[in-house]
């Protein structure tokens, strides 16, 4: 008896749970935006199966019908939005500042300082920039305070009633001034220089000696801004296990979780960071900008917080392109072969290091071009200004020095009356050639692409 009632028991269960999980099933994705997945099954060693082939974009519907959600598209209950003060004068001391003001403001939940952040500062190379300055104003995009209110108007009238005394002191905007030894100190009392590369190959000197011709030339480069369609976003929330996550349009995670740690004195594992669809980066979101200053508001809140920049903030605040000044002095012969040649880079990173450290060494390595040139000297030094701080951008010192060193062989190509392509085809990488740093270049195309470019636009033809 007992034996039959626990056979129907179990019957009877195995049917209600197969009800219960027909019943909980999602409901399938409605047929309007789902899309085919065109795949293409790639031949053994085949390379580039993509080139010649249709390309699939599984998110292209998404985008052309404006459903992608970006950070400002997302919502969260009882989510609350953070604006942060910029400082607007270059240089300067803070002697004080008031919240009391902004904290009376209606809809406004929570105020933050920078001697409120447990470690107030960081950076990919060197820690050297703070959240929010809370003693020494480096650039006009500094932030000095934050607000957390019910809506973004309110904490943008908030930030109006924050009163911030300063003391002016004198700015640096020019690297060339700032090398100087009695050049105002950025981060007093350390000089301006903050980081030097060197690179020597040959005897420069002895190929100058052997030259026929010596041509110099000075080249500069401006800040270029990212501009990306989405702007800076990220929302922050807490759970009850003292967790910290981040939805955010950062795109280095792991170094953005390393940061995070450090700033607000966690572990590591406490801090989840989803990446989410991303406006564009371009470099210019490699690392966190206002995110633990959000986390920090939410844990006083007890919500999420959004933080949103607006344009101005993305001009003022966030990186930008390294501007360059590059010294090029060439010994060539009458043949148009390069004996010798020295260049000095003067990289202005601005307020802060950022990725000035590994900007400088690539500009450094690639200064030389693609050309064999057995005597070379190159001295490359990154410079602190009273600047909007630089840092990652596509290229990474590639292009300014690309501009400088192709520039640069037209001006000699000009002078000496050689072919500008000639003179290129001369000084060309080839198989085997040797690298400013030594070394051994394999599957070199340099001459090949030349060939083939000028061919499909009709160099000879043009010249004529």
């Amino acid at each position: 008896m007992d034996e039959k009632v626990k056979v129907a028991e179990r019957e009877t269960t195995l049917e209600f749970v197969r009800e219960a999980d027909e019943a909980l099933r999602l409901p399938a994705v409605p047929e309007k935006i789902q899309f085919p997945l065109e795949t293409k099954t790639a031949e053994a060693r085949e390379q580039t199966p993509a080139v010649g082939q249709r390309a699939t974009r599984p998110d292209g519907r998404l985008h052309g019908l404006g459903q992608t959600k970006y950070i400002d598209d997302m919502a969260f209950p009882g989510m609350i939005h953070a604006k942060i003060k910029r400082a607007g004068i270059a240089a300067a001391r803070i002697k004080s500042i008031d919240l009391s003001e902004a904290e009376k403001m209606p809809g406004v939940m929570a105020t933050l300082i920078g001697k409120e952040i447990p470690v107030n500062s960081f950076g990919p190379s060197y820690q050297d920039q703070p959240l929010l300055a809370d003693d020494i104003v480096r650039h006009a995009g500094d932030g000095v305070a934050a607000v957390a209110a019910v809506t973004e108007q309110q904490a943008l009238y908030a930030l109006e009633k924050i009163k911030v005394e300063y003391e002016p002191v004198k700015p640096i905007f020019d690297p060339l001034e700032a090398m100087k030894d009695d050049a105002p100190r950025v981060h007093e009392p350390n000089s301006n220089v903050y980081s030097s590369k060197t690179i020597k190959k040959g005897d420069v000197e002895k190929g100058f000696a052997e030259s026929d011709h010596i041509f110099e030339g000075t080249f500069s480069t401006q800040m270029v801004e990212h501009v990306p369609m989405e702007p800076h976003a990220s929302i922050a929330e807490w759970d009850a296990n003292e967790r910290i996550t981040l939805h955010s349009s950062l795109g280095r995670i792991t170094l953005g979780r390393s940061d995070m740690s450090r700033v607000l004195d966690m572990p590591i594992n406490r801090i989840r960071i989803i990446a989410t669809i991303v406006g564009g980066n371009f470099g210019g979101k490699n690392e966190i900008t206002q995110e633990p200053i959000l986390a920090l508001l939410a844990k006083k809140t007890g919500r999420p917080v959004k933080g949103v920049y607006t344009r101005e903030d993305e001009f003022i605040s966030s990186t930008t392109r390294h501007p360059f000044v590059m010294e090029y002095k060439t010994g060539m012969s009458n043949e148009g072969k390069i004996m010798a040649r020295k260049v000095h880079l003067i990289c202005d990173g601005g307020a802060y290091c950022s990725w000035s450290e590994t900007t400088l060494g690539k500009a450094c390595i690639l200064s030389a071009g693609p050309y064999n040139i057995e005597n070379l000297h190159v001295d490359a030094y990154a410079v602190y200004t009273n600047k909007t701080m630089t840092g990652a951008m596509r290229g990474f010192g590639a292009p300014q020095v690309c501009f400088a060193y192709e520039s640069h062989m037209d001006d000699i190509a000009k002078e000496l009356r050689i072919d500008p392509l000639e003179i290129r085809l001369i000084n060309a990488f080839h198989e085997g050639s040797l690298s400013p740093t030594g070394q051994v270049l394999e599957s070199v195309v340099v001459k090949d692409s030349l060939l083939m470019a000028t061919e499909r636009f009709g160099w000879k033809e043009w010249k004529k």
